[in-house]
């Protein structure tokens, strides 16, 4: 079942520990990080011995359907900064070092793994191309779009892949599952310019989808990046006393997001719409992990997405970045009610 989420990984902080001004102790490596203590060693070893961390089926799912990968996979943003560097990351191999928690490692071991993947038949994701995930399910004369991550440049990357194996097809529509900006900022580069001149595209997002995405994004927009700066890590060096992962992903690209008000609503649990001749069954799922939300089921395909409602990971009821608390109840009851 779990092969056939749709959906994102989880928000969890989980950055390793660093050191602050450079040492000149002996050990420091060349950020002037000194080696971890023995208790710190002691701590992650015990770990080992508390989980399977034999069991190696996660990385035979995360594996499952990969069609292609780009191992040179680098974009740059609009002042040729590097925004997204899978190759900055091949430091992560087998062996855990003594200074990174194990489960971390794993995680980001399990998140390297990247590429195009098939999920079902008529349905991919690009996976490694942006802290979120970006689904393609084929509709009748195009493919319908869902979550275009997190900037315009990371999505165009990513399009451009796909294109290269799955041929290319014009988008119809766009789904954007919930208000975060991982979810719907790379639409821009996702989508034509001819596309969104037709007047044809359809968007559909859930009830209250622009208020909760500007209110976070525009009008707390320059606390929400700043202080996301600090809880993903931004200025770390990627090595194993640095930045290693997020646990959802490697990190957010802070590239060109961009913003496409919805054509369609979703507002009530068991909706129906056909999209480019592929039905879908909505929940309507507010106040969970996003203040607006939808799930989406595809009877003739047997796959459900579940968003960030749903996920391998435990999530967050908080989040350092700043964004609204999540109701625990609510959420809950969302999962109970799949």
């Amino acid at each position: 079942m779990f092969a056939r989420l749709l959906c994102t990984l989880p928000l969890i902080l989980l950055l390793t520990a660093c050191g602050g001004a450079p040492d000149s102790s002996e050990g420091a490596d060349a950020q002037g990080h000194t080696p971890p203590t023995a208790a710190t060693i002691k701590a992650n070893q015990s770990v080992v011995k508390q989980l399977p961390f034999s069991d190696n089926r996660d990385f035979a799912l995360a594996r499952r359907g990969l069609i292609a990968s780009d191992p040179d996979l680098q974009v740059q943003g609009p002042d040729g900064e590097l925004i997204w560097d899978m190759p900055g990351f091949d430091f992560i191999q087998e062996d855990t070092p003594d200074s990174v928690h194990p489960s971390l490692w794993r995680q980001a071991r399990l998140n390297n793994i990247h590429g195009l993947f098939e999920v079902v038949p008529g349905v991919y994701q690009l996976r490694g191309y942006d802290l979120s995930n970006l689904t393609i399910i084929e509709g009748k004369t195009g493919w319908i779009l869902v979550d275009p991550l997190t900037a315009k440049e990371t999505a165009a990357r990513a399009m451009q892949f796909a294109r290269k194996h799955l041929g290319d097809k014009p988008v119809r529509a766009v789904i954007f599952t919930h208000s975060h900006i991982d979810h719907f900022g790379g639409v821009l580069g996702a989508v034509s310019q001819e596309e969104l001149a037709s007047g044809k595209l359809q968007v559909i997002a859930p009830e209250g989808f622009m208020e909760e995405a500007t209110s976070e994004n525009v009008l707390a927009g320059i606390a929400m990046t700043r202080r996301s700066m600090f809880m993903y890590g931004k200025q770390l060096a990627r090595s194993e006393r640095g930045h290693v992962d997020t646990g959802l992903g490697k990190h957010p690209p802070y590239g060109s997001p961009g913003l496409l008000p919805p054509t369609d609503i979703v507002d009530k649990t068991g909706q129906n719409m056909t999209i480019d001749g592929v039905r879908f069954v909505f929940q309507y799922a507010p106040e969970s992990e996003a203040p607006a939300e939808l799930t989406f089921y595809l009877p003739g395909k047997k796959a459900f997405c579940g968003a960030e409602v749903v996920s391998r990971n435990m999530h967050n009821l908080y989040t350092l970045r700043g964004a609204k608390v999540r109701d625990a109840l609510k959420w809950a009851h969302y999962i109970d009610e799949m």
